[in-house]
């Protein structure tokens, strides 16, 4: 079995940057390679890297934390190497995807920008292919999620797909025809900044009102902490469960306790869940899709969470009662999504990585041949010569 490190010894031996294509993505990915890829997805707390074969199925994942974003880039770059050449000892990698929590250029090869990181306009792809024997590919990691969830999870069949990621904050993701829309300058899908609350929560972006100040894992637990701070009667049970320690009031635990039945929890879920549905009703006026698929680690509130999502989509969409109302689906892929999404991705450049091979080795192969000719007239002439 080949290795990275199998090719580490070939001074020659370079990776191919390719760019991939998003224009031929739908017929792309049915002709592309059925040879498994890496995908890395990360995020503000984690590294996760994972071995993906052609029908989604992860053979193999491991997981470190993300390097604090005082580190140098590097440190990540590191990081990401590390986690590619372990998985590498054990399968034959031939592409590798990273899904990043930023914004990533049209080009998909700089990290413009990204907030738990020391990436600002980082060349992440060629940072990282230099030092690997195999094409990388490097898109936001909302943009791999949503990809997954259509190629394998909530949103097969779909020609027309919205993927809300509901986390620490809220990012998106637009497909098309099977295409991601990535926008002129690769930074599409950034629902959670538009503005629905005019002065409203400030939001880390710099702005007032964002969407995600109202609908995501922060907000979810900031109004539980305010509630606790305040010492309100509704909250006894949640100080109960922390042992009055706020800080230790988590999107996780208030999602539990709304399970048991804590009318608080619930309540908080619900607002969460309403404002959720205002923001589709918003982006349904815009895009009109066929499906949201709903994921992020706040989705795991299942129905107490989607239910008044639906209810809210319904009440405020422009023209209901005389249109088509889009389908609101839970993701299926659950965390992994980001780095399956990223690995299939890859395996779209893995196809040209490896077209541009056998071309290489076809041109070697008739030089070869003419040269082996060449030697073969020389030696016949000199023999000729020689005998007279």
């Amino acid at each position: 079995m080949s290795t990275y490190r199998d090719f580490a010894h070939r001074g020659s031996a370079r990776a191919t940057v390719l760019k991939t294509v998003g224009t031929k993505e739908r017929r792309s990915h049915l002709s592309a390679p059925r040879v498994p890829t890496v995908g890395i997805d990360i995020g503000g707390t984690k590294v996760m890297a994972g071995v993906v074969d052609a029908d989604g199925n992860i053979l193999e994942k491991i997981r470190t934390e993300t390097p604090d974003k005082s580190k140098s880039p590097k440190v990540v770059e590191d990081t990401i190497v590390e986690l590619v050449l372990d998985l590498s000892d054990r399968h034959d990698v031939h592409a590798v995807g990273i899904g990043a929590a930023g914004w990533v250029d049209a080009d998909r090869s700089k990290v413009l920008f990204a907030p738990h990181l020391a990436w600002r306009d980082e060349p992440l792809r060629d940072a990282i292919a230099s030092r690997l024997v195999v094409p990388v590919m490097v898109d936001n990691d909302a943009n791999t999620a949503a990809w997954a969830e259509w190629r394998f999870g909530a949103g097969r069949g779909e020609d027309h797909l919205v993927m809300i990621t509901l986390g620490t904050g809220i990012g998106g993701a637009i497909l098309e025809d099977g295409q991601v829309k990535r926008g002129k300058y690769g930074v599409a899908g950034e629902f959670g900044h538009m503005q629905v609350v005019p002065s409203g929560h400030r939001c880390p972006c710099g702005n007032r009102g964002c969407w995600e100040q109202y609908s995501s894992g922060n907000a979810l637990v900031r109004e539980a902490r305010e509630l606790a701070a305040a010492d309100s009667p509704v909250a006894h049970y949640l100080l109960d469960r922390v042992k009055g320690n706020i800080p230790d009031i988590t999107g996780p635990l208030i999602t539990e306790l709304a399970r048991e039945g804590d009318a608080m929890c619930i309540e908080l879920l619900q607002d969460i869940g309403q404002w959720l549905g205002i923001g589709i009703a918003n982006l349904a006026a815009a895009l009109d899709p066929s499906c949201f698929v709903i994921g992020g680690g706040v989705s795991a509130a299942d129905d107490l969470l989607i239910n008044p999502a639906r209810d809210a989509f319904k009440r405020h969409l422009t023209g209901r009662g005389y249109r088509p109302e889009a389908r609101i689906a839970k993701a299926q892929l659950g965390p992994e999504a980001g780095m399956v999404g990223a690995a299939d991705l890859a395996r779209l450049v893995a196809r040209r990585f490896r077209r541009a091979n056998r071309r290489r080795v076809e041109r070697y192969e008739r030089y070869a041949q003419i040269y082996d000719q060449a030697a073969s007239t020389i030696r016949n002439t000199r023999s000729t010569r020689t005998g007279d």
